[in-house]
């Protein structure tokens, strides 16, 4: 008979860093003192019509998990869905969308499993590898630390109009550049200054992924609206209604969790509530950091906004 007392006092319990008790963007396992695995797992259905990028972006996103726990990326196992009346061409480009972006990521496509299904689906699960002792968690701020994001809000109102063939195409091609675009070297100068909290921005919205952190911390997440970036085109589109449907769950979760300005306007709304694909990492940074980390910013060439502070109190404000 299984002996849950037995197992959670066993050495492989022992070993699980983070896991459910403490749900955070990847499973940590350690495998000695200075080596621990890194796990996770993400698909999603197309989110652009190129199917190349398509599946760049799935594996940006899906490596993005690693990358904002502090590790290096090993190798992913491809997750597909694929409807029986499709061409294989289509997701052989798919396929070599995924690879190339793995290898440009430091990591290797080292098998994968296939399944028919009515909507098509494309993910990875990617194993990394981080040291013990210098991971990242949504649990690390400290009250007085700074906030950077390091990608603008609104893929998923560009890729929302984009489906309705109502973005402008130099806006829908900036929008996936930025999704292609990894968290490696973002992750890479967060890790040189020694930092200890970060998450990254997808489907649960700015909004979502910041008070996970925040609740973490015990502690508030202050953010400027005006200092918050934005895609270009997001604003004017969120205007013309073009709002995913991910959006209002996301508001409906979140809507007695955080603290907004009384006149907000609906755009700002819909931007606050996108949720993002392979969005940016939000970072806090001691203000003893801040300096060392524009600067590693900027040697890696990383895009960055400083957004906001982490206070004393609980959840999330926008002032």
């Amino acid at each position: 008979m299984f002996n849950t007392q037995e197992f959670l006092q066993s050495e492989i319990a022992r070993n699980l860093l983070v896991g459910l008790d403490a749900p955070d963007d990847a499973a940590i396992y350690r495998v000695s003192p200075d080596r621990a695995i890194i796990q996770t797992v993400d698909l999603f259905p197309p989110v652009v019509d190129d199917a190349y990028s398509f599946g760049a972006i799935a594996a940006a996103n899906a490596m993005s998990d690693v990358y904002a726990m502090g590790g290096d990326v090993l190798f992913g196992l491809n997750l597909v869905a694929w409807r029986e009346d499709l061409p294989l061409e289509l997701l052989s480009e798919i396929l070599r969308g995924g690879a190339e972006k793995m290898r440009e990521g430091g990591g290797v496509i080292a098998g994968g499993h296939t399944i028919t299904d009515q909507e098509p689906k494309y993910g990875i699960a990617v194993t990394g590898m981080v040291n013990p002792q210098h991971t990242l968690t949504k649990g690390g701020a400290q009250v007085g630390d700074v906030l950077f994001l390091t990608k603008p809000l609104g893929t998923g109102i560009l890729t929302t109009a984009g489906k309705q063939e109502i973005a402008a195409e130099q806006d829908l091609q900036d929008a996936i550049a930025w999704m292609m675009r990894l968290n490696r070297d973002a992750a890479l100068a967060a890790r040189a200054v020694g930092l200890q909290a970060a998450t990254d921005i997808t489907g649960f919205s700015l909004l979502g992924h910041s008070h996970e952190m925040a609740s973490a911390a015990g502690a508030q997440f202050q953010f400027e609206l005006n200092a918050l970036p934005i895609l270009d085109g997001a604003f004017e589109l969120a205007k013309q209604g073009s709002i995913p449907g991910g959006t209002a769950r996301n508001r409906d979760y979140l809507h007695d969790k955080v603290l907004l300005p009384e006149n907000l306007s609906d755009e700002w709304d819909a931007l606050l509530f996108d949720p993002q694909t392979s969005g940016g990492l939000l970072l806090a940074a001691p203000r003893t950091k801040r300096d060392a980390l524009i600067r590693e910013f900027t040697a890696r060439d990383v895009a960055y906004w400083e957004i906001g502070n982490v206070v004393q109190g609980a959840g999330v404000r926008v002032t």
